[in-house]
This record gives structure tokens, C-alpha cells and sequence, in this order.
């Protein structure tokens, strides 16, 4: 492909690089280096002028200086006549500050989005928002990718007979729904109500789990208890089975590690919108036998080339990618 660059912060280099892997182009060098004072400053290290640049970029810890990081990359490849600048933004962590539910509370989605606008980016190529209406606090195209199809193509490997696939809270039940229709199950949905970041009730399952395979799947997963609270109500139903799935497998605060040790989870499996925990990470090594991480780059690169080409992202949903 001639005219198209692309760069990765230091958020997750390794998906970058899968994505050009699949595009046939090299991934071009970035420099981030800090100054004695504490601030960050980026340099694109390969011609950007006049070019179609896309930024690979999740918002994944530590957030904020990804980012600053993010930010300051937009402006160097405006400063360098880009000729288009494209964040490719795998997972939109403030994508969850999207409503005033409190006094006085901030939209941490709404902001975020005029600050890359702001920075200079012209596009933005994201995958599995936490809620749709994020779209709207975009003043440039947005194009929302989901990992649907590549979750669907590993459980299709099972007896799916007599599969529920169950959504946390009725927020969740669409995507649920549409997975559901992919993989020929039915579809379930939890009654939640949530009291703070990590405190939620689920008071019933709406739908037939009883003595069926269930699939419980969520955009994300942080802290896990979410889904640690609907297990609990599952098993009032004595499922058959049980497997986890979800699109962004943060595992933050020990998540892996409870889920990993529920006896009646068979699997969890994730896409790797962040990055896959090191093999020298202790909760990984020790939980890893239960975790199934799906590649999303080849959704991401040819999403990337239809927006080089100026073809159609949405024809992507309208059949399955042939492998």
C-alpha cells in the first residue's frame, strides 16, 4: 500500500504490529521520551506528509499517559501535513463516562473525543464501544468495529445444541442477541442494578438456562465482579456448562485469577484489543490454562484498508470474513 503510514504508541506495539503484518506495510517508528520535568513528547519517526496516517492506540493503564501520549502524536502527525490522520483506537476505556447519573459529574467520554478532534484526528476506528451512543460525542466519522464474528468462530468448535448465550444486564442484551443469532442459540439477559465500580446485584436471569450450555458474554471485563455476581445466580438454574467470553479482557485487580478458580468455568476467552498478559506475570502463568486470547488484527487491517480505499467498513458485517 503506498501512502499510508502507521504508527503505535507504547500502549500495545504488539497489536500494531500484527495489524501491519496483515496490511503488508511496515510499521513506522515512534520516539516518546520524557523531559526531566515529567512531560511526555513524541516524534514520528518517518515521513507523514500528505499521507494517510492511523494511530494505533488503546486506552488501556496507565490511561492517562497513553493518552497525553495519543494526543501528542495527533499533533505531531498534524504538524507533519498529514494528509489524514485516523486514530485506531482498540479499546475506548472512557467510553463508560458517557452519563450524568450523578450531580455534578463529568463526561469523561464526551471529553476525551473533543480532545483527539481537538489534537487533530479526523477518524477514529474503534472496536466494541461500552455503550453506542459514545458515537454522538464524535464530531469526526467514527467507525465501531466488534469482535463478534472472531468469538463466534471459536465456539462454533462446540455442540451448540443447546447453547444460552447471557448477558449481564439488559444494557448488554443487543449485542448478546445478535451473537446469539450468529452461533444458533438462544439468549438470556441478568437484572442488574450497580452500586458503585465494583459493587453490583443481579437479582434474577430473564430467559431458560436450566440444565443448558451458557455463554456469558460482556463488552469487558475490569475487576470481574459483574460477572462473578451473575455466576452466583446461574447456578441456581444448574446450567450445564459454563464459559466466559468478552472483547476486552482487562483483568484488573486479580479478575483472572477469581474467575480462573470458579470449579464450574470451563473457559474464558477475550480478544487482544489490550495487551496479553506476560508469560512472567504470576496471575497469568498460574490461570493461563483456562484463557483463550482471539486475534482481532486481521478485522482491524482490513478495516484500515477499506478506509485507505475509501470502500465500505460496515460491508464487513454484512458476511463472515473468509480465514
Amino acid at each position: 500500500m503506498r501512502d499510508i503510514a502507521v504508527f503505535s504508541g507504547s500502549a500495545h506495539p504488539e497489536l500494531a504490529a500484527e495489524v501491519c503484518a496483515h496490511l503488508g506495510v511496515p510499521l513506522s517508528p515512534t520516539r516518546v521520551s520524557r523531559f526531566a520535568n515529567d512531560c511526555l513528547e513524541v516524534q514520528l519517526q518517518a515521513n507523514c506528509r500528505e499521507r494517510d496516517v492511523f494511530l494505533v492506540q488503546p486506552l488501556v493503564r496507565p490511561v492517562q499517559e497513553h493518552l497525553v501520549e495519543l494526543l501528542l502524536m495527533c499533533d505531531a502527525a498534524r504538524g507533519a501535513s498529514a494528509g489524514r490522520i485516523t486514530v485506531v483506537m482498540p479499546h475506548y476505556s472512557y467510553a463508560r463516562s458517557d452519563k450524568k447519573d450523578a450531580p455534578r459529574i463529568s463526561l469523561g467520554g464526551r471529553l476525551v473525543a473533543d480532545l483527539l478532534v481537538a489534537a487533530g484526528a479526523g477518524r477514529v476506528l474503534a472496536m466494541t464501544m461500552h455503550a453506542p451512543q459514545v458515537h454522538g460525542f464524535f464530531s469526526v466519522p467514527v467507525d465501531h468495529l466488534h469482535a463478534l464474528r472472531e468469538l463466534a468462530a471459536h465456539f462454533r468448535q462446540y455442540d451448540l445444541t443447546r447453547t444460552t448465550v447471557v448477558s449481564p444486564d439488559l444494557g448488554n442484551a443487543k449485542e448478546a442477541a445478535a451473537f446469539a443469532r450468529m452461533i444458533g442459540a438462544q439468549v438470556a439477559a441478568g437484572a442488574k442494578q450497580r452500586y458503585a465500580d465494583d459493587r453490583v446485584t443481579i437479582s434474577s436471569v430473564i430467559g431458560d438456562v436450566s440444565g443448558r450450555d451458557v455463554i456469558v458474554l460482556d463488552d469487558e471485563i475490569a475487576k470481574g465482579s459483574t460477572v462473578l455476581e451473575l455466576l452466583d445466580r446461574l447456578r441456581v438454574s444448574e446450567p450445564r456448562s459454563i464459559r466466559v467470553a468478552c472483547t476486552h479482557g482487562l483483568f484488573a485487580a486479580g479478575a483472572l485469577k477469581r474467575l480462573s478458580e470458579q470449579p464450574d468455568v470451563l473457559e474464558i476467552v477475550c480478544t487482544n484489543t489490550v495487551p496479553v498478559p506476560v508469560e512472567d506475570d504470576e496471575e497469568y502463568r498460574d490461570h493461563k490454562d483456562k484463557l483463550r486470547i482471539l486475534s482481532i488484527a486481521p478485522a482491524l487491517a482490513e478495516a484500515v484498508r477499506r478506509i485507505h480505499n475509501g470502500e465500505s467498513v460496515s460491508a464487513l458485517f454484512d458476511a463472515p470474513r473468509s480465514e
